[in-house]
């Protein structure tokens, strides 16, 4: 919708209106009406009743361009929520080789553990309306590959476009830890939380989890960690079928204390709705601001206005002031 800055300014509408009924001193002397300057210096016969109207029209147009210019029109957008308080969320996620173990089901299919991971991690960062959230690749060393952003779409964009072995095929899970606590911005007011999914232990890195851990509790931040990976699969070979246990090198005692040490909880996720049950305690654990600021974008408009009166000044100037045979002799 439009709104004005300074509408009482409109009020100056009508004022050209007052002055022509304003009865004159002498009626005898003084018209009703003083015409500009342009239009007194035309002689008789160049101005006849038809130019006179047009003159008038004109002024009465860039009067009231003027006044509204003068008001700032603007427009007012849509309403915008604000978050009153933010929340940093830094998604560390293991591309170790073990990731592809193809040991989830997901919508009825057979699935390895980062496609499954994308799917159901995307749905949740897509639910974090007003957290700033950041994604963390590692594997033999780990990588910033989001900072920490309001844009959930590019997050996820992130997330989807990663592939197994893009960082090693080891699991650097202190060094993934290290560089969370490093990219939180310690200038904001804010809950620091760390969402760490991995299927492993600690095999590659320079720093190992239990210095991790200290720089943690050290900067005030929460870790949820997760363990990745079915307990029982069916491994088919040349000598037949057996049952073997595909989470065997998970640490599960490094992840609970982890989290036990910040304050957050450990997750077993031994399946695709393990890890959507797990997503939606996140959200009541860590639950997403709903009382908003609501600001509405204001985009200045005066200048429409204004530029529209300039041109007609332009043009009445250009035709009063040229020759009348500038394009030939008026016969």
């Amino acid at each position: 919708m439009i709104s004005f800055e300074w509408p009482w300014l409109l009020l100056a509408l009508p004022l050209p209106i007052l002055v022509y009924w304003l009865p004159a001193k002498n009626q005898s002397e003084a018209a009703p009406l003083k015409m500009p300057t342009l239009i007194q210096g035309m002689s008789s016969s160049q101005i006849n009743s038809n130019k006179k109207q047009v003159s008038l029209f004109l002024l009465i147009l860039l009067w009231a361009l003027l006044v509204i210019a003068t008001s700032r029109p603007q427009w007012l957008g849509e309403a915008i929520n604000i978050p009153t308080q933010g929340r940093e969320m830094m998604i560390a996620v293991d591309l170790s080789g073990s990731m592809q173990v193809e040991d989830m089901s997901l919508n009825g299919r057979t699935v390895n553990r980062l496609d499954m991971l994308k799917v159901l991690l995307g749905d949740f960062i897509e639910r974090r309306t007003g957290d700033r959230l950041g994604l963390i690749l590692f594997g033999d060393d780990a990588y910033m590959q989001t900072p920490m952003t309001f844009d959930r779409k590019t997050v996820q964009q992130m997330l989807d476009e990663t592939v197994l072995g893009l960082v090693g095929k080891q699991t650097a899970i202190g060094d993934a830890i290290a560089l969370a606590v490093k990219r939180f911005d310690e200038k904001k007011q804010s809950n620091r939380v760390l969402l760490l999914l991995t299927d492993g232990q600690n095999t590659a890195g320079k720093i190992t989890p239990e210095q991790a851990l200290e720089l943690a509790v050290a900067k005030d931040i929460t870790i949820y960690s997760v363990g990745i990976g079915a307990d029982m699969m069916i491994q088919k070979s040349l000598f037949g079928a057996r049952r073997v246990n595909p989470s065997s090198e998970l640490d599960e005692d490094s992840l609970q204390r982890l989290a036990d040490d910040t304050g957050g909880h450990y997750f077993r996720a031994k399946s695709s709705d393990d890890l959507t049950q797990i997503y939606q305690l996140l959200d009541q654990l860590e639950p997403v601001e709903q009382e908003h600021k609501q600001m509405r974008p204001l985009t200045a408009l005066f200048y429409w206005p204004l530029a529209l009166a300039l041109m007609l000044c332009f043009i009445t100037l250009l035709k009063v002031t040229m020759p009348q045979n500038i394009f030939g002799k008026q016969k």
